[in-house]
C-alpha cells in the first residue's frame, strides 16, 4: 500500500495546525459560523442531529494494522467506543467533541491518515474493489491508479470548489464490485492483448434525488492520459455545472442536459488543450506509484491445505462461512476473507474499538498487516493462508465478526438514518434490525441465494437503496415515518435502478412486506435462480399484486 513521503507528511501535519487555529478562532467567537462551515467540511466534520460527526478518509478502502489500531484508540478516547464503516469505504465517528477534533486529526496524521475532502463540494474519497490486487478475476490492479487520482485531486486548486460533491470509482476485475456505473466518473481498467493498460470512462452516474446510470464517453484511454482526461471532464463540469440549485448541480444533470455526445464533445475540446500538460503521466510516474503496490512475499502452498475438507465436514458453520465469506485469491494457497459487521441488534457497519484492535491483530497474524473496508460496510482481510482459515474463523466468531452472511438478506447496507443524521426523513437502523430478526429463523434464508437489501433514511441515498435488489427508502408523511420499497436494483455488471413497487409502508409493515416479496420470489423462481434474475424475468406485477392484495 502507499506510504507517505516527506512532502505528504508535512502537508498533512500543516493542515492539522491550520485547522486547530481555525477551530480555536471559531470557539473564541472570532470566526463566523458560515466561514467555519466550509473549513470544517473540508476537514471531514459535519454537525449531525445529536453531535458532530467526523469522517476519516480511507483511500480506496485500504489501511494497515497500525492505522486501524489508531482508529480504535480514537473510538475509545474521543468517541463512545465504536466507529462506523461507510459505503464509501471510510470510517466515521459520531460523537467527537468539536474542540477535540484537531487532536483527533493530529493522531491521524501520526499514522499517515487524515479527513481531508471527505465532505464538501470537492472530489471525495476515490473508491475501488475491496478485493483489488488479490482477486482471482482481476485483469489489472486498480489501486495504483486510485492513488494517482488521489494525489492529483487532493487540494487541487481548480477543483476545490466544484458545483457539488464529486465521486470517482475504479474497477479492474471481471465482476464490478466498485459500482462504477453509479459514480460521477466510473473507470474500468484493463489490459489489451498486447499488454497495454487502457481505461473505459463512464460519466454522469449517481444515486440521490435523481438516480442515473453513467454513460460511456471514451473507450481505450491510454494510462498516460488518465489524469488529463479526468481534468478535462472536471473543467467542463466546473464551467457548465449549475450552481444556482444544489439539487441540479451534480454532473449527471449536466450530462443529461448536454446529452452524452454533447458532453463528450466539450470534454474532447478541453482535452486537446491539455496535450503535453504536467498532468500527462510518463513511465516514471507510473512506475513510482506501482512500486507501492507490489505483491507481498507469498509462501508456496502447504502440502496440508486439504485439511479444510475435514474441517468443513466437522463444522457445518465453518463450511457455511467458507461458502459465503471467503473468496478466491489470485495466489495459490491464499484466500480473501470478509468479516461481517452485520450482527443482529448492532447497526450495520458499526464496529467497536475492541473489534478494530482484534482485526488489526489478525491482519498481522494471518496476513501482511493490511485491511480493507468494503462498500457493504464489512472488513476484509486480503491475504489469509488456507490452513489458517479455521483458526481465524474461530476468533472471528468469538469477536462477533464471524457471521456467515455475506451476500445474504441480513448482510444489509444501511445508512445511520434518523438516529444520527440531520438530513434523514426516517430511521434506518431499526428497520434493518427488524428485518434481520424477522428472517433469523426463516426456513429458506440460505435458499434465497445472493440478495442485496439496502436501506436509506432519505433521498441522499447513503444506503444505496436505488441499487439494492430490494431497496428501502425512508420518507416523511406529515411528520410520520414511512418507507418506500423498490425492486430490481443492481450495482455491479449490467447495473440497474430499482423500480418503486407502489405506495409506501409504515415501519411496522415493512418486515411483513419484505416476507411477502420473498415468498413471491420463491414461488416464481426457476431452479436456483437468483432474486435479481427472477425479477427481471417476471417483472414487477406478481410482486405488486401480492403485496397490495389486502389493501383497500
Amino acid at each position: 500500500m502507499y506510504r507517505y513521503d516527506s512532502f505528504d507528511q508535512k502537508f498533512v501535519d500543516e493542515r492539522v495546525v491550520h485547522y486547530r487555529a481555525q477551530t480555536e478562532r471559531y470557539l473564541a467567537g472570532e470566526l463566523p459560523e458560515d466561514e467555519f462551515l466550509q473549513l470544517r467540511l473540508r476537514n471531514g466534520l459535519y454537525i449531525q442531529r445529536l453531535a458532530p460527526m467526523l469522517r476519516v478518509a480511507v483511500p480506496y478502502g485500504t489501511l494497515d494494522s497500525r492505522q486501524l489500531r489508531a482508529l480504535a484508540y480514537i473510538a475509545r478516547h474521543y468517541d463512545r467506543g465504536y466507529g462506523h464503516l461507510s459505503t464509501r469505504q471510510n470510517v466515521q465517528f459520531n460523537w467527537p467533541e468539536l474542540a477535540e477534533v484537531p487532536d483527533i486529526l493530529q493522531d491521524l496524521a501520526a499514522v499517515q491518515m487524515h479527513a481531508i475532502q471527505t465532505s464538501g463540494s470537492c472530489i471525495r474519497n476515490v473508491t475501488t474493489d475491496q478485493f483489488a490486487g488479490v482477486a482471482a478475476d482481476e485483469s489489472v490492479d486498480p489501486r495504483p491508479y486510485c492513488e494517482l487520482i488521489r494525489q492529483w485531486s487532493t487540494s487541487h486548486p481548480e477543483f476545490d470548489w466544484l458545483p457539488r460533491k464529486f465521486k470517482i470509482a475504479v474497477t479492474g476485475a471481471g465482476v464490478d464490485r466498485a459500482a462504477v456505473d453509479v459514480h460521477d466518473i466510473g473507470l474500468v481498467v484493463y489490459r489489451t492483448d498486447d499488454g497495454e493498460i487502457r481505461f473505459d470512462v463512464k460519466v454522469g452516474g449517481g444515486l440521490g434525488r435523481t438516480p442515473v446510470i453513467g454513460k460511456t464517453i471514451r473507450q481505450g484511454l491510454p494510462a498516460h492520459h488518465l489524469l488529463t482526461y479526468l481534468e478535462a471532464i472536471l473543467r467542463v463540469y466546473n464551467r457548465y455545472g449549475r450552481r444556482d440549485n444544489k439539487y441540479k448541480a451534480r454532473i449527471k444533470i449536466l450530462v443529461r442536459a448536454m446529452t452524452a455526445d454533447g458532453f463528450r464533445d466539450k470534454v474532447d475540446t478541453e482535452w486537446a488543450n491539455l496535450e503535453g500538460s504536467p498532468s500527462t503521466l510518463n513511465d516514471d510516474d507510473l512506475a513510482r506509484i506501482e512500486a507501492h503496490f507490489q505483491p507481498p512475499a507469498y509462501k508456496s502452498p502447504p502440502a496440508g491445505a486439504e485439511i479444510l475438507g475435514t474441517q468443513r465436514l466437522e463444522e457445518p458453520a465453518f463450511d457455511r462461512w467458507l461458502k459465503h465469506n471467503v473468496a478466491a485469491h489470485k495466489h495459490p494457497g491464499y484466500a480473501i476473507v470478509t468479516l461481517s459487521t452485520k450482527l443482529t441488534g448492532v447497526p450495520p457497519g458499526d464496529v467497536s474499538d475492541v473489534q478494530m484492535d482484534a482485526v488489526a491483530g489478525w491482519a498481522d497474524q494471518y496476513g501482511f498487516g493490511e485491511i480493507r473496508i468494503s462498500h457493504e460496510q464489512n472488513f476484509v482481510l486480503p491475504d489469509v493462508r488456507l490452513e489458517q482459515l479455521f483458526e481465524l474463523w474461530r476468533k472471528a466468531e468469538a469477536a462477533q465478526l464471524g457471521a456467515n452472511n455475506v451476500g445474504r438478506i441480513d448482510d444489509i447496507i444501511c445508512c445511520p438514518g434518523g438516529d444520527y443524521c440531520s438530513l434523514a426523513n426516517a430511521k434506518s437502523i431499526p428497520i434493518a434490525e427488524a428485518i434481520q430478526r424477522k428472517f433469523e429463523s426463516f426456513d429458506y434464508q440460505y435458499d434465497l441465494g445472493v440478495l442485496d437489501l439496502n436501506i436509506s433514511g432519505c433521498m441522499n441515498a447513503c444506503g444505496h437503496h436505488h441499487v439494492g435488489h430490494i431497496g428501502i427508502l425512508g420518507v416523511d408523511k406529515k411528520g410520520a415515518e414511512f418507507y418506500q420499497i423498490s425492486l430490481g436494483g443492481h450495482a455491479g455488471n449490467g447495473a440497474s435502478l430499482g423500480q418503486i413497487i407502489g405506495p409506501s409502508f409504515s415501519r411496522e409493515d415493512v418486515p411483513e412486506t419484505i416476507e411477502t416479496i420473498l415468498r413471491v420470489f420463491l414461488d416464481r423462481r426457476l431452479e436456483n435462480e437468483p432474486f435479481l434474475d427472477c425479477f427481471r424475468r417476471v417483472g414487477m406485477d406478481p410482486f405488486k399484486e401480492r403485496v397490495y392484495a389486502n389493501s383497500d
